[in-house]
This record gives C-alpha cells, structure tokens and sequence, in this order.
C-alpha cells in the first residue's frame, strides 16, 4: 500500500472521498493511504452517511488530521473490517503514548468526547474510507475532545506512525494470505 503525508493544508468537503482522487491529485496509482491536516465542513448533500444525512448532523471542524484510504478489489465489508482495524491502530498509537482512548465501532473518544469521524463505502472501482481526528475542539457541531486537549501540539510524527503501522499491518496481512497452504 502506498502512503504519503501532504504537507499543505486541504480543507476536507465530502469531495475527497470518491473514486480515484487520490490518483487524479497527488498520482498514486492503486491501494493507498493519505493524511492530510485541514478544516473539515461537509454539508448534507455531501454527506455518505444516510444515517447522519436523516438526523440532519453535518460534519464541521476548524482543524482536523483527516486520513483517505482506497483500496482495490475489496467488497465494502472488507472495507468496514479495514476501518475498524485503522481505527485500532490510531487508538494503539496513542496508548503507547499513554493516551487512553475508547473505541466504540468506529468512533475513538477521549474522556468521554468524540475525538474521531470515520466512514466507509464503496465506489464503482473501489472502496474508500476516511477517517478524522480532531485537532482542535472548535467549529464542531456536538462538543468534541482533540489532540489540543491531549496535550498534543506537534502532530506530524503521529500521522506518520499511524499511516506506517497501517502499510506494514496491510503487508503483513498480504504476507498471510500467501504463507499457508490450502487444506
């Protein structure tokens, strides 16, 4: 799986999360992973999650680390396995760092406040997922916790250790599909 950390900041809509715009912007060809740090203000008609959509809860932050994630030849199930196990890996990062974090399905909190939004879908070529971290606790529509209220100011090592664990989980994953011999 390739990965890459975008440096400039990209303001997160809903857009990204369709076919091939990993390919289309930064030339990643197949499976990949990217990160990115921006404001995020999905609207409704952006929206992919019907759910949110009918209990009228747009998404807004004024700064997230936001992770795109479009793999090939997987069915969506197999995509919502995949965000549950990026999920868990974020949540590992942070308790080797003696952060204590709660899962509940795809959702990470921290003392007791939503720190993450995730989806999961599938596209006419692929699956997508995206998955977000708070940075700050402003511009949000529920009151959040973020990396701010961690004590979390420098991030860009956290990124890139997620996207890492994630790529060497991916491969190892392959690795075990290989390794064994039918019975």
């Amino acid at each position: 799986m390739n990965k890459l950390f975008i440096k400039k900041e990209i303001e997160y809509t809903g857009n990204q999360l369709s076919p091939h715009w990993i390919y289309k912007n930064f030339n990643i060809k197949g499976d990949a992973i990217v990160a990115f740090v921006g404001r995020v203000n999905v609207q409704l008609n952006e929206m992919v999650d019907i759910e949110d959509v009918i209990n009228n809860e747009p998404i807004s932050s004024d700064k997230m680390i936001n992770f795109i994630i479009e793999t090939f030849n997987t069915n969506l199930k197999e995509a919502i396995f995949r965000q549950r196990l990026f999920i868990s890996i974020i949540k590992e990062v942070f308790e080797d760092r003696g952060i204590v974090l709660k899962r509940k399905g795809d959702d990470l909190f921290f003392e007791n406040k939503k720190l993450s939004v995730s989806i999961a879908t599938i596209s006419t070529t692929s699956t997508l997922i995206h998955t977000a971290l708070n940075l700050v606790s402003t511009g949000t529509p529920i009151p959040v916790s973020s990396l701010k209220d961690m004590g979390i100011i420098e991030y860009d090592c956290i990124i890139n250790e997620i996207m890492e664990k994630f790529c060497l989980e991916e491969e190892d994953i392959d690795f075990a599909k290989v390794k064994v011999r039918g019975v």
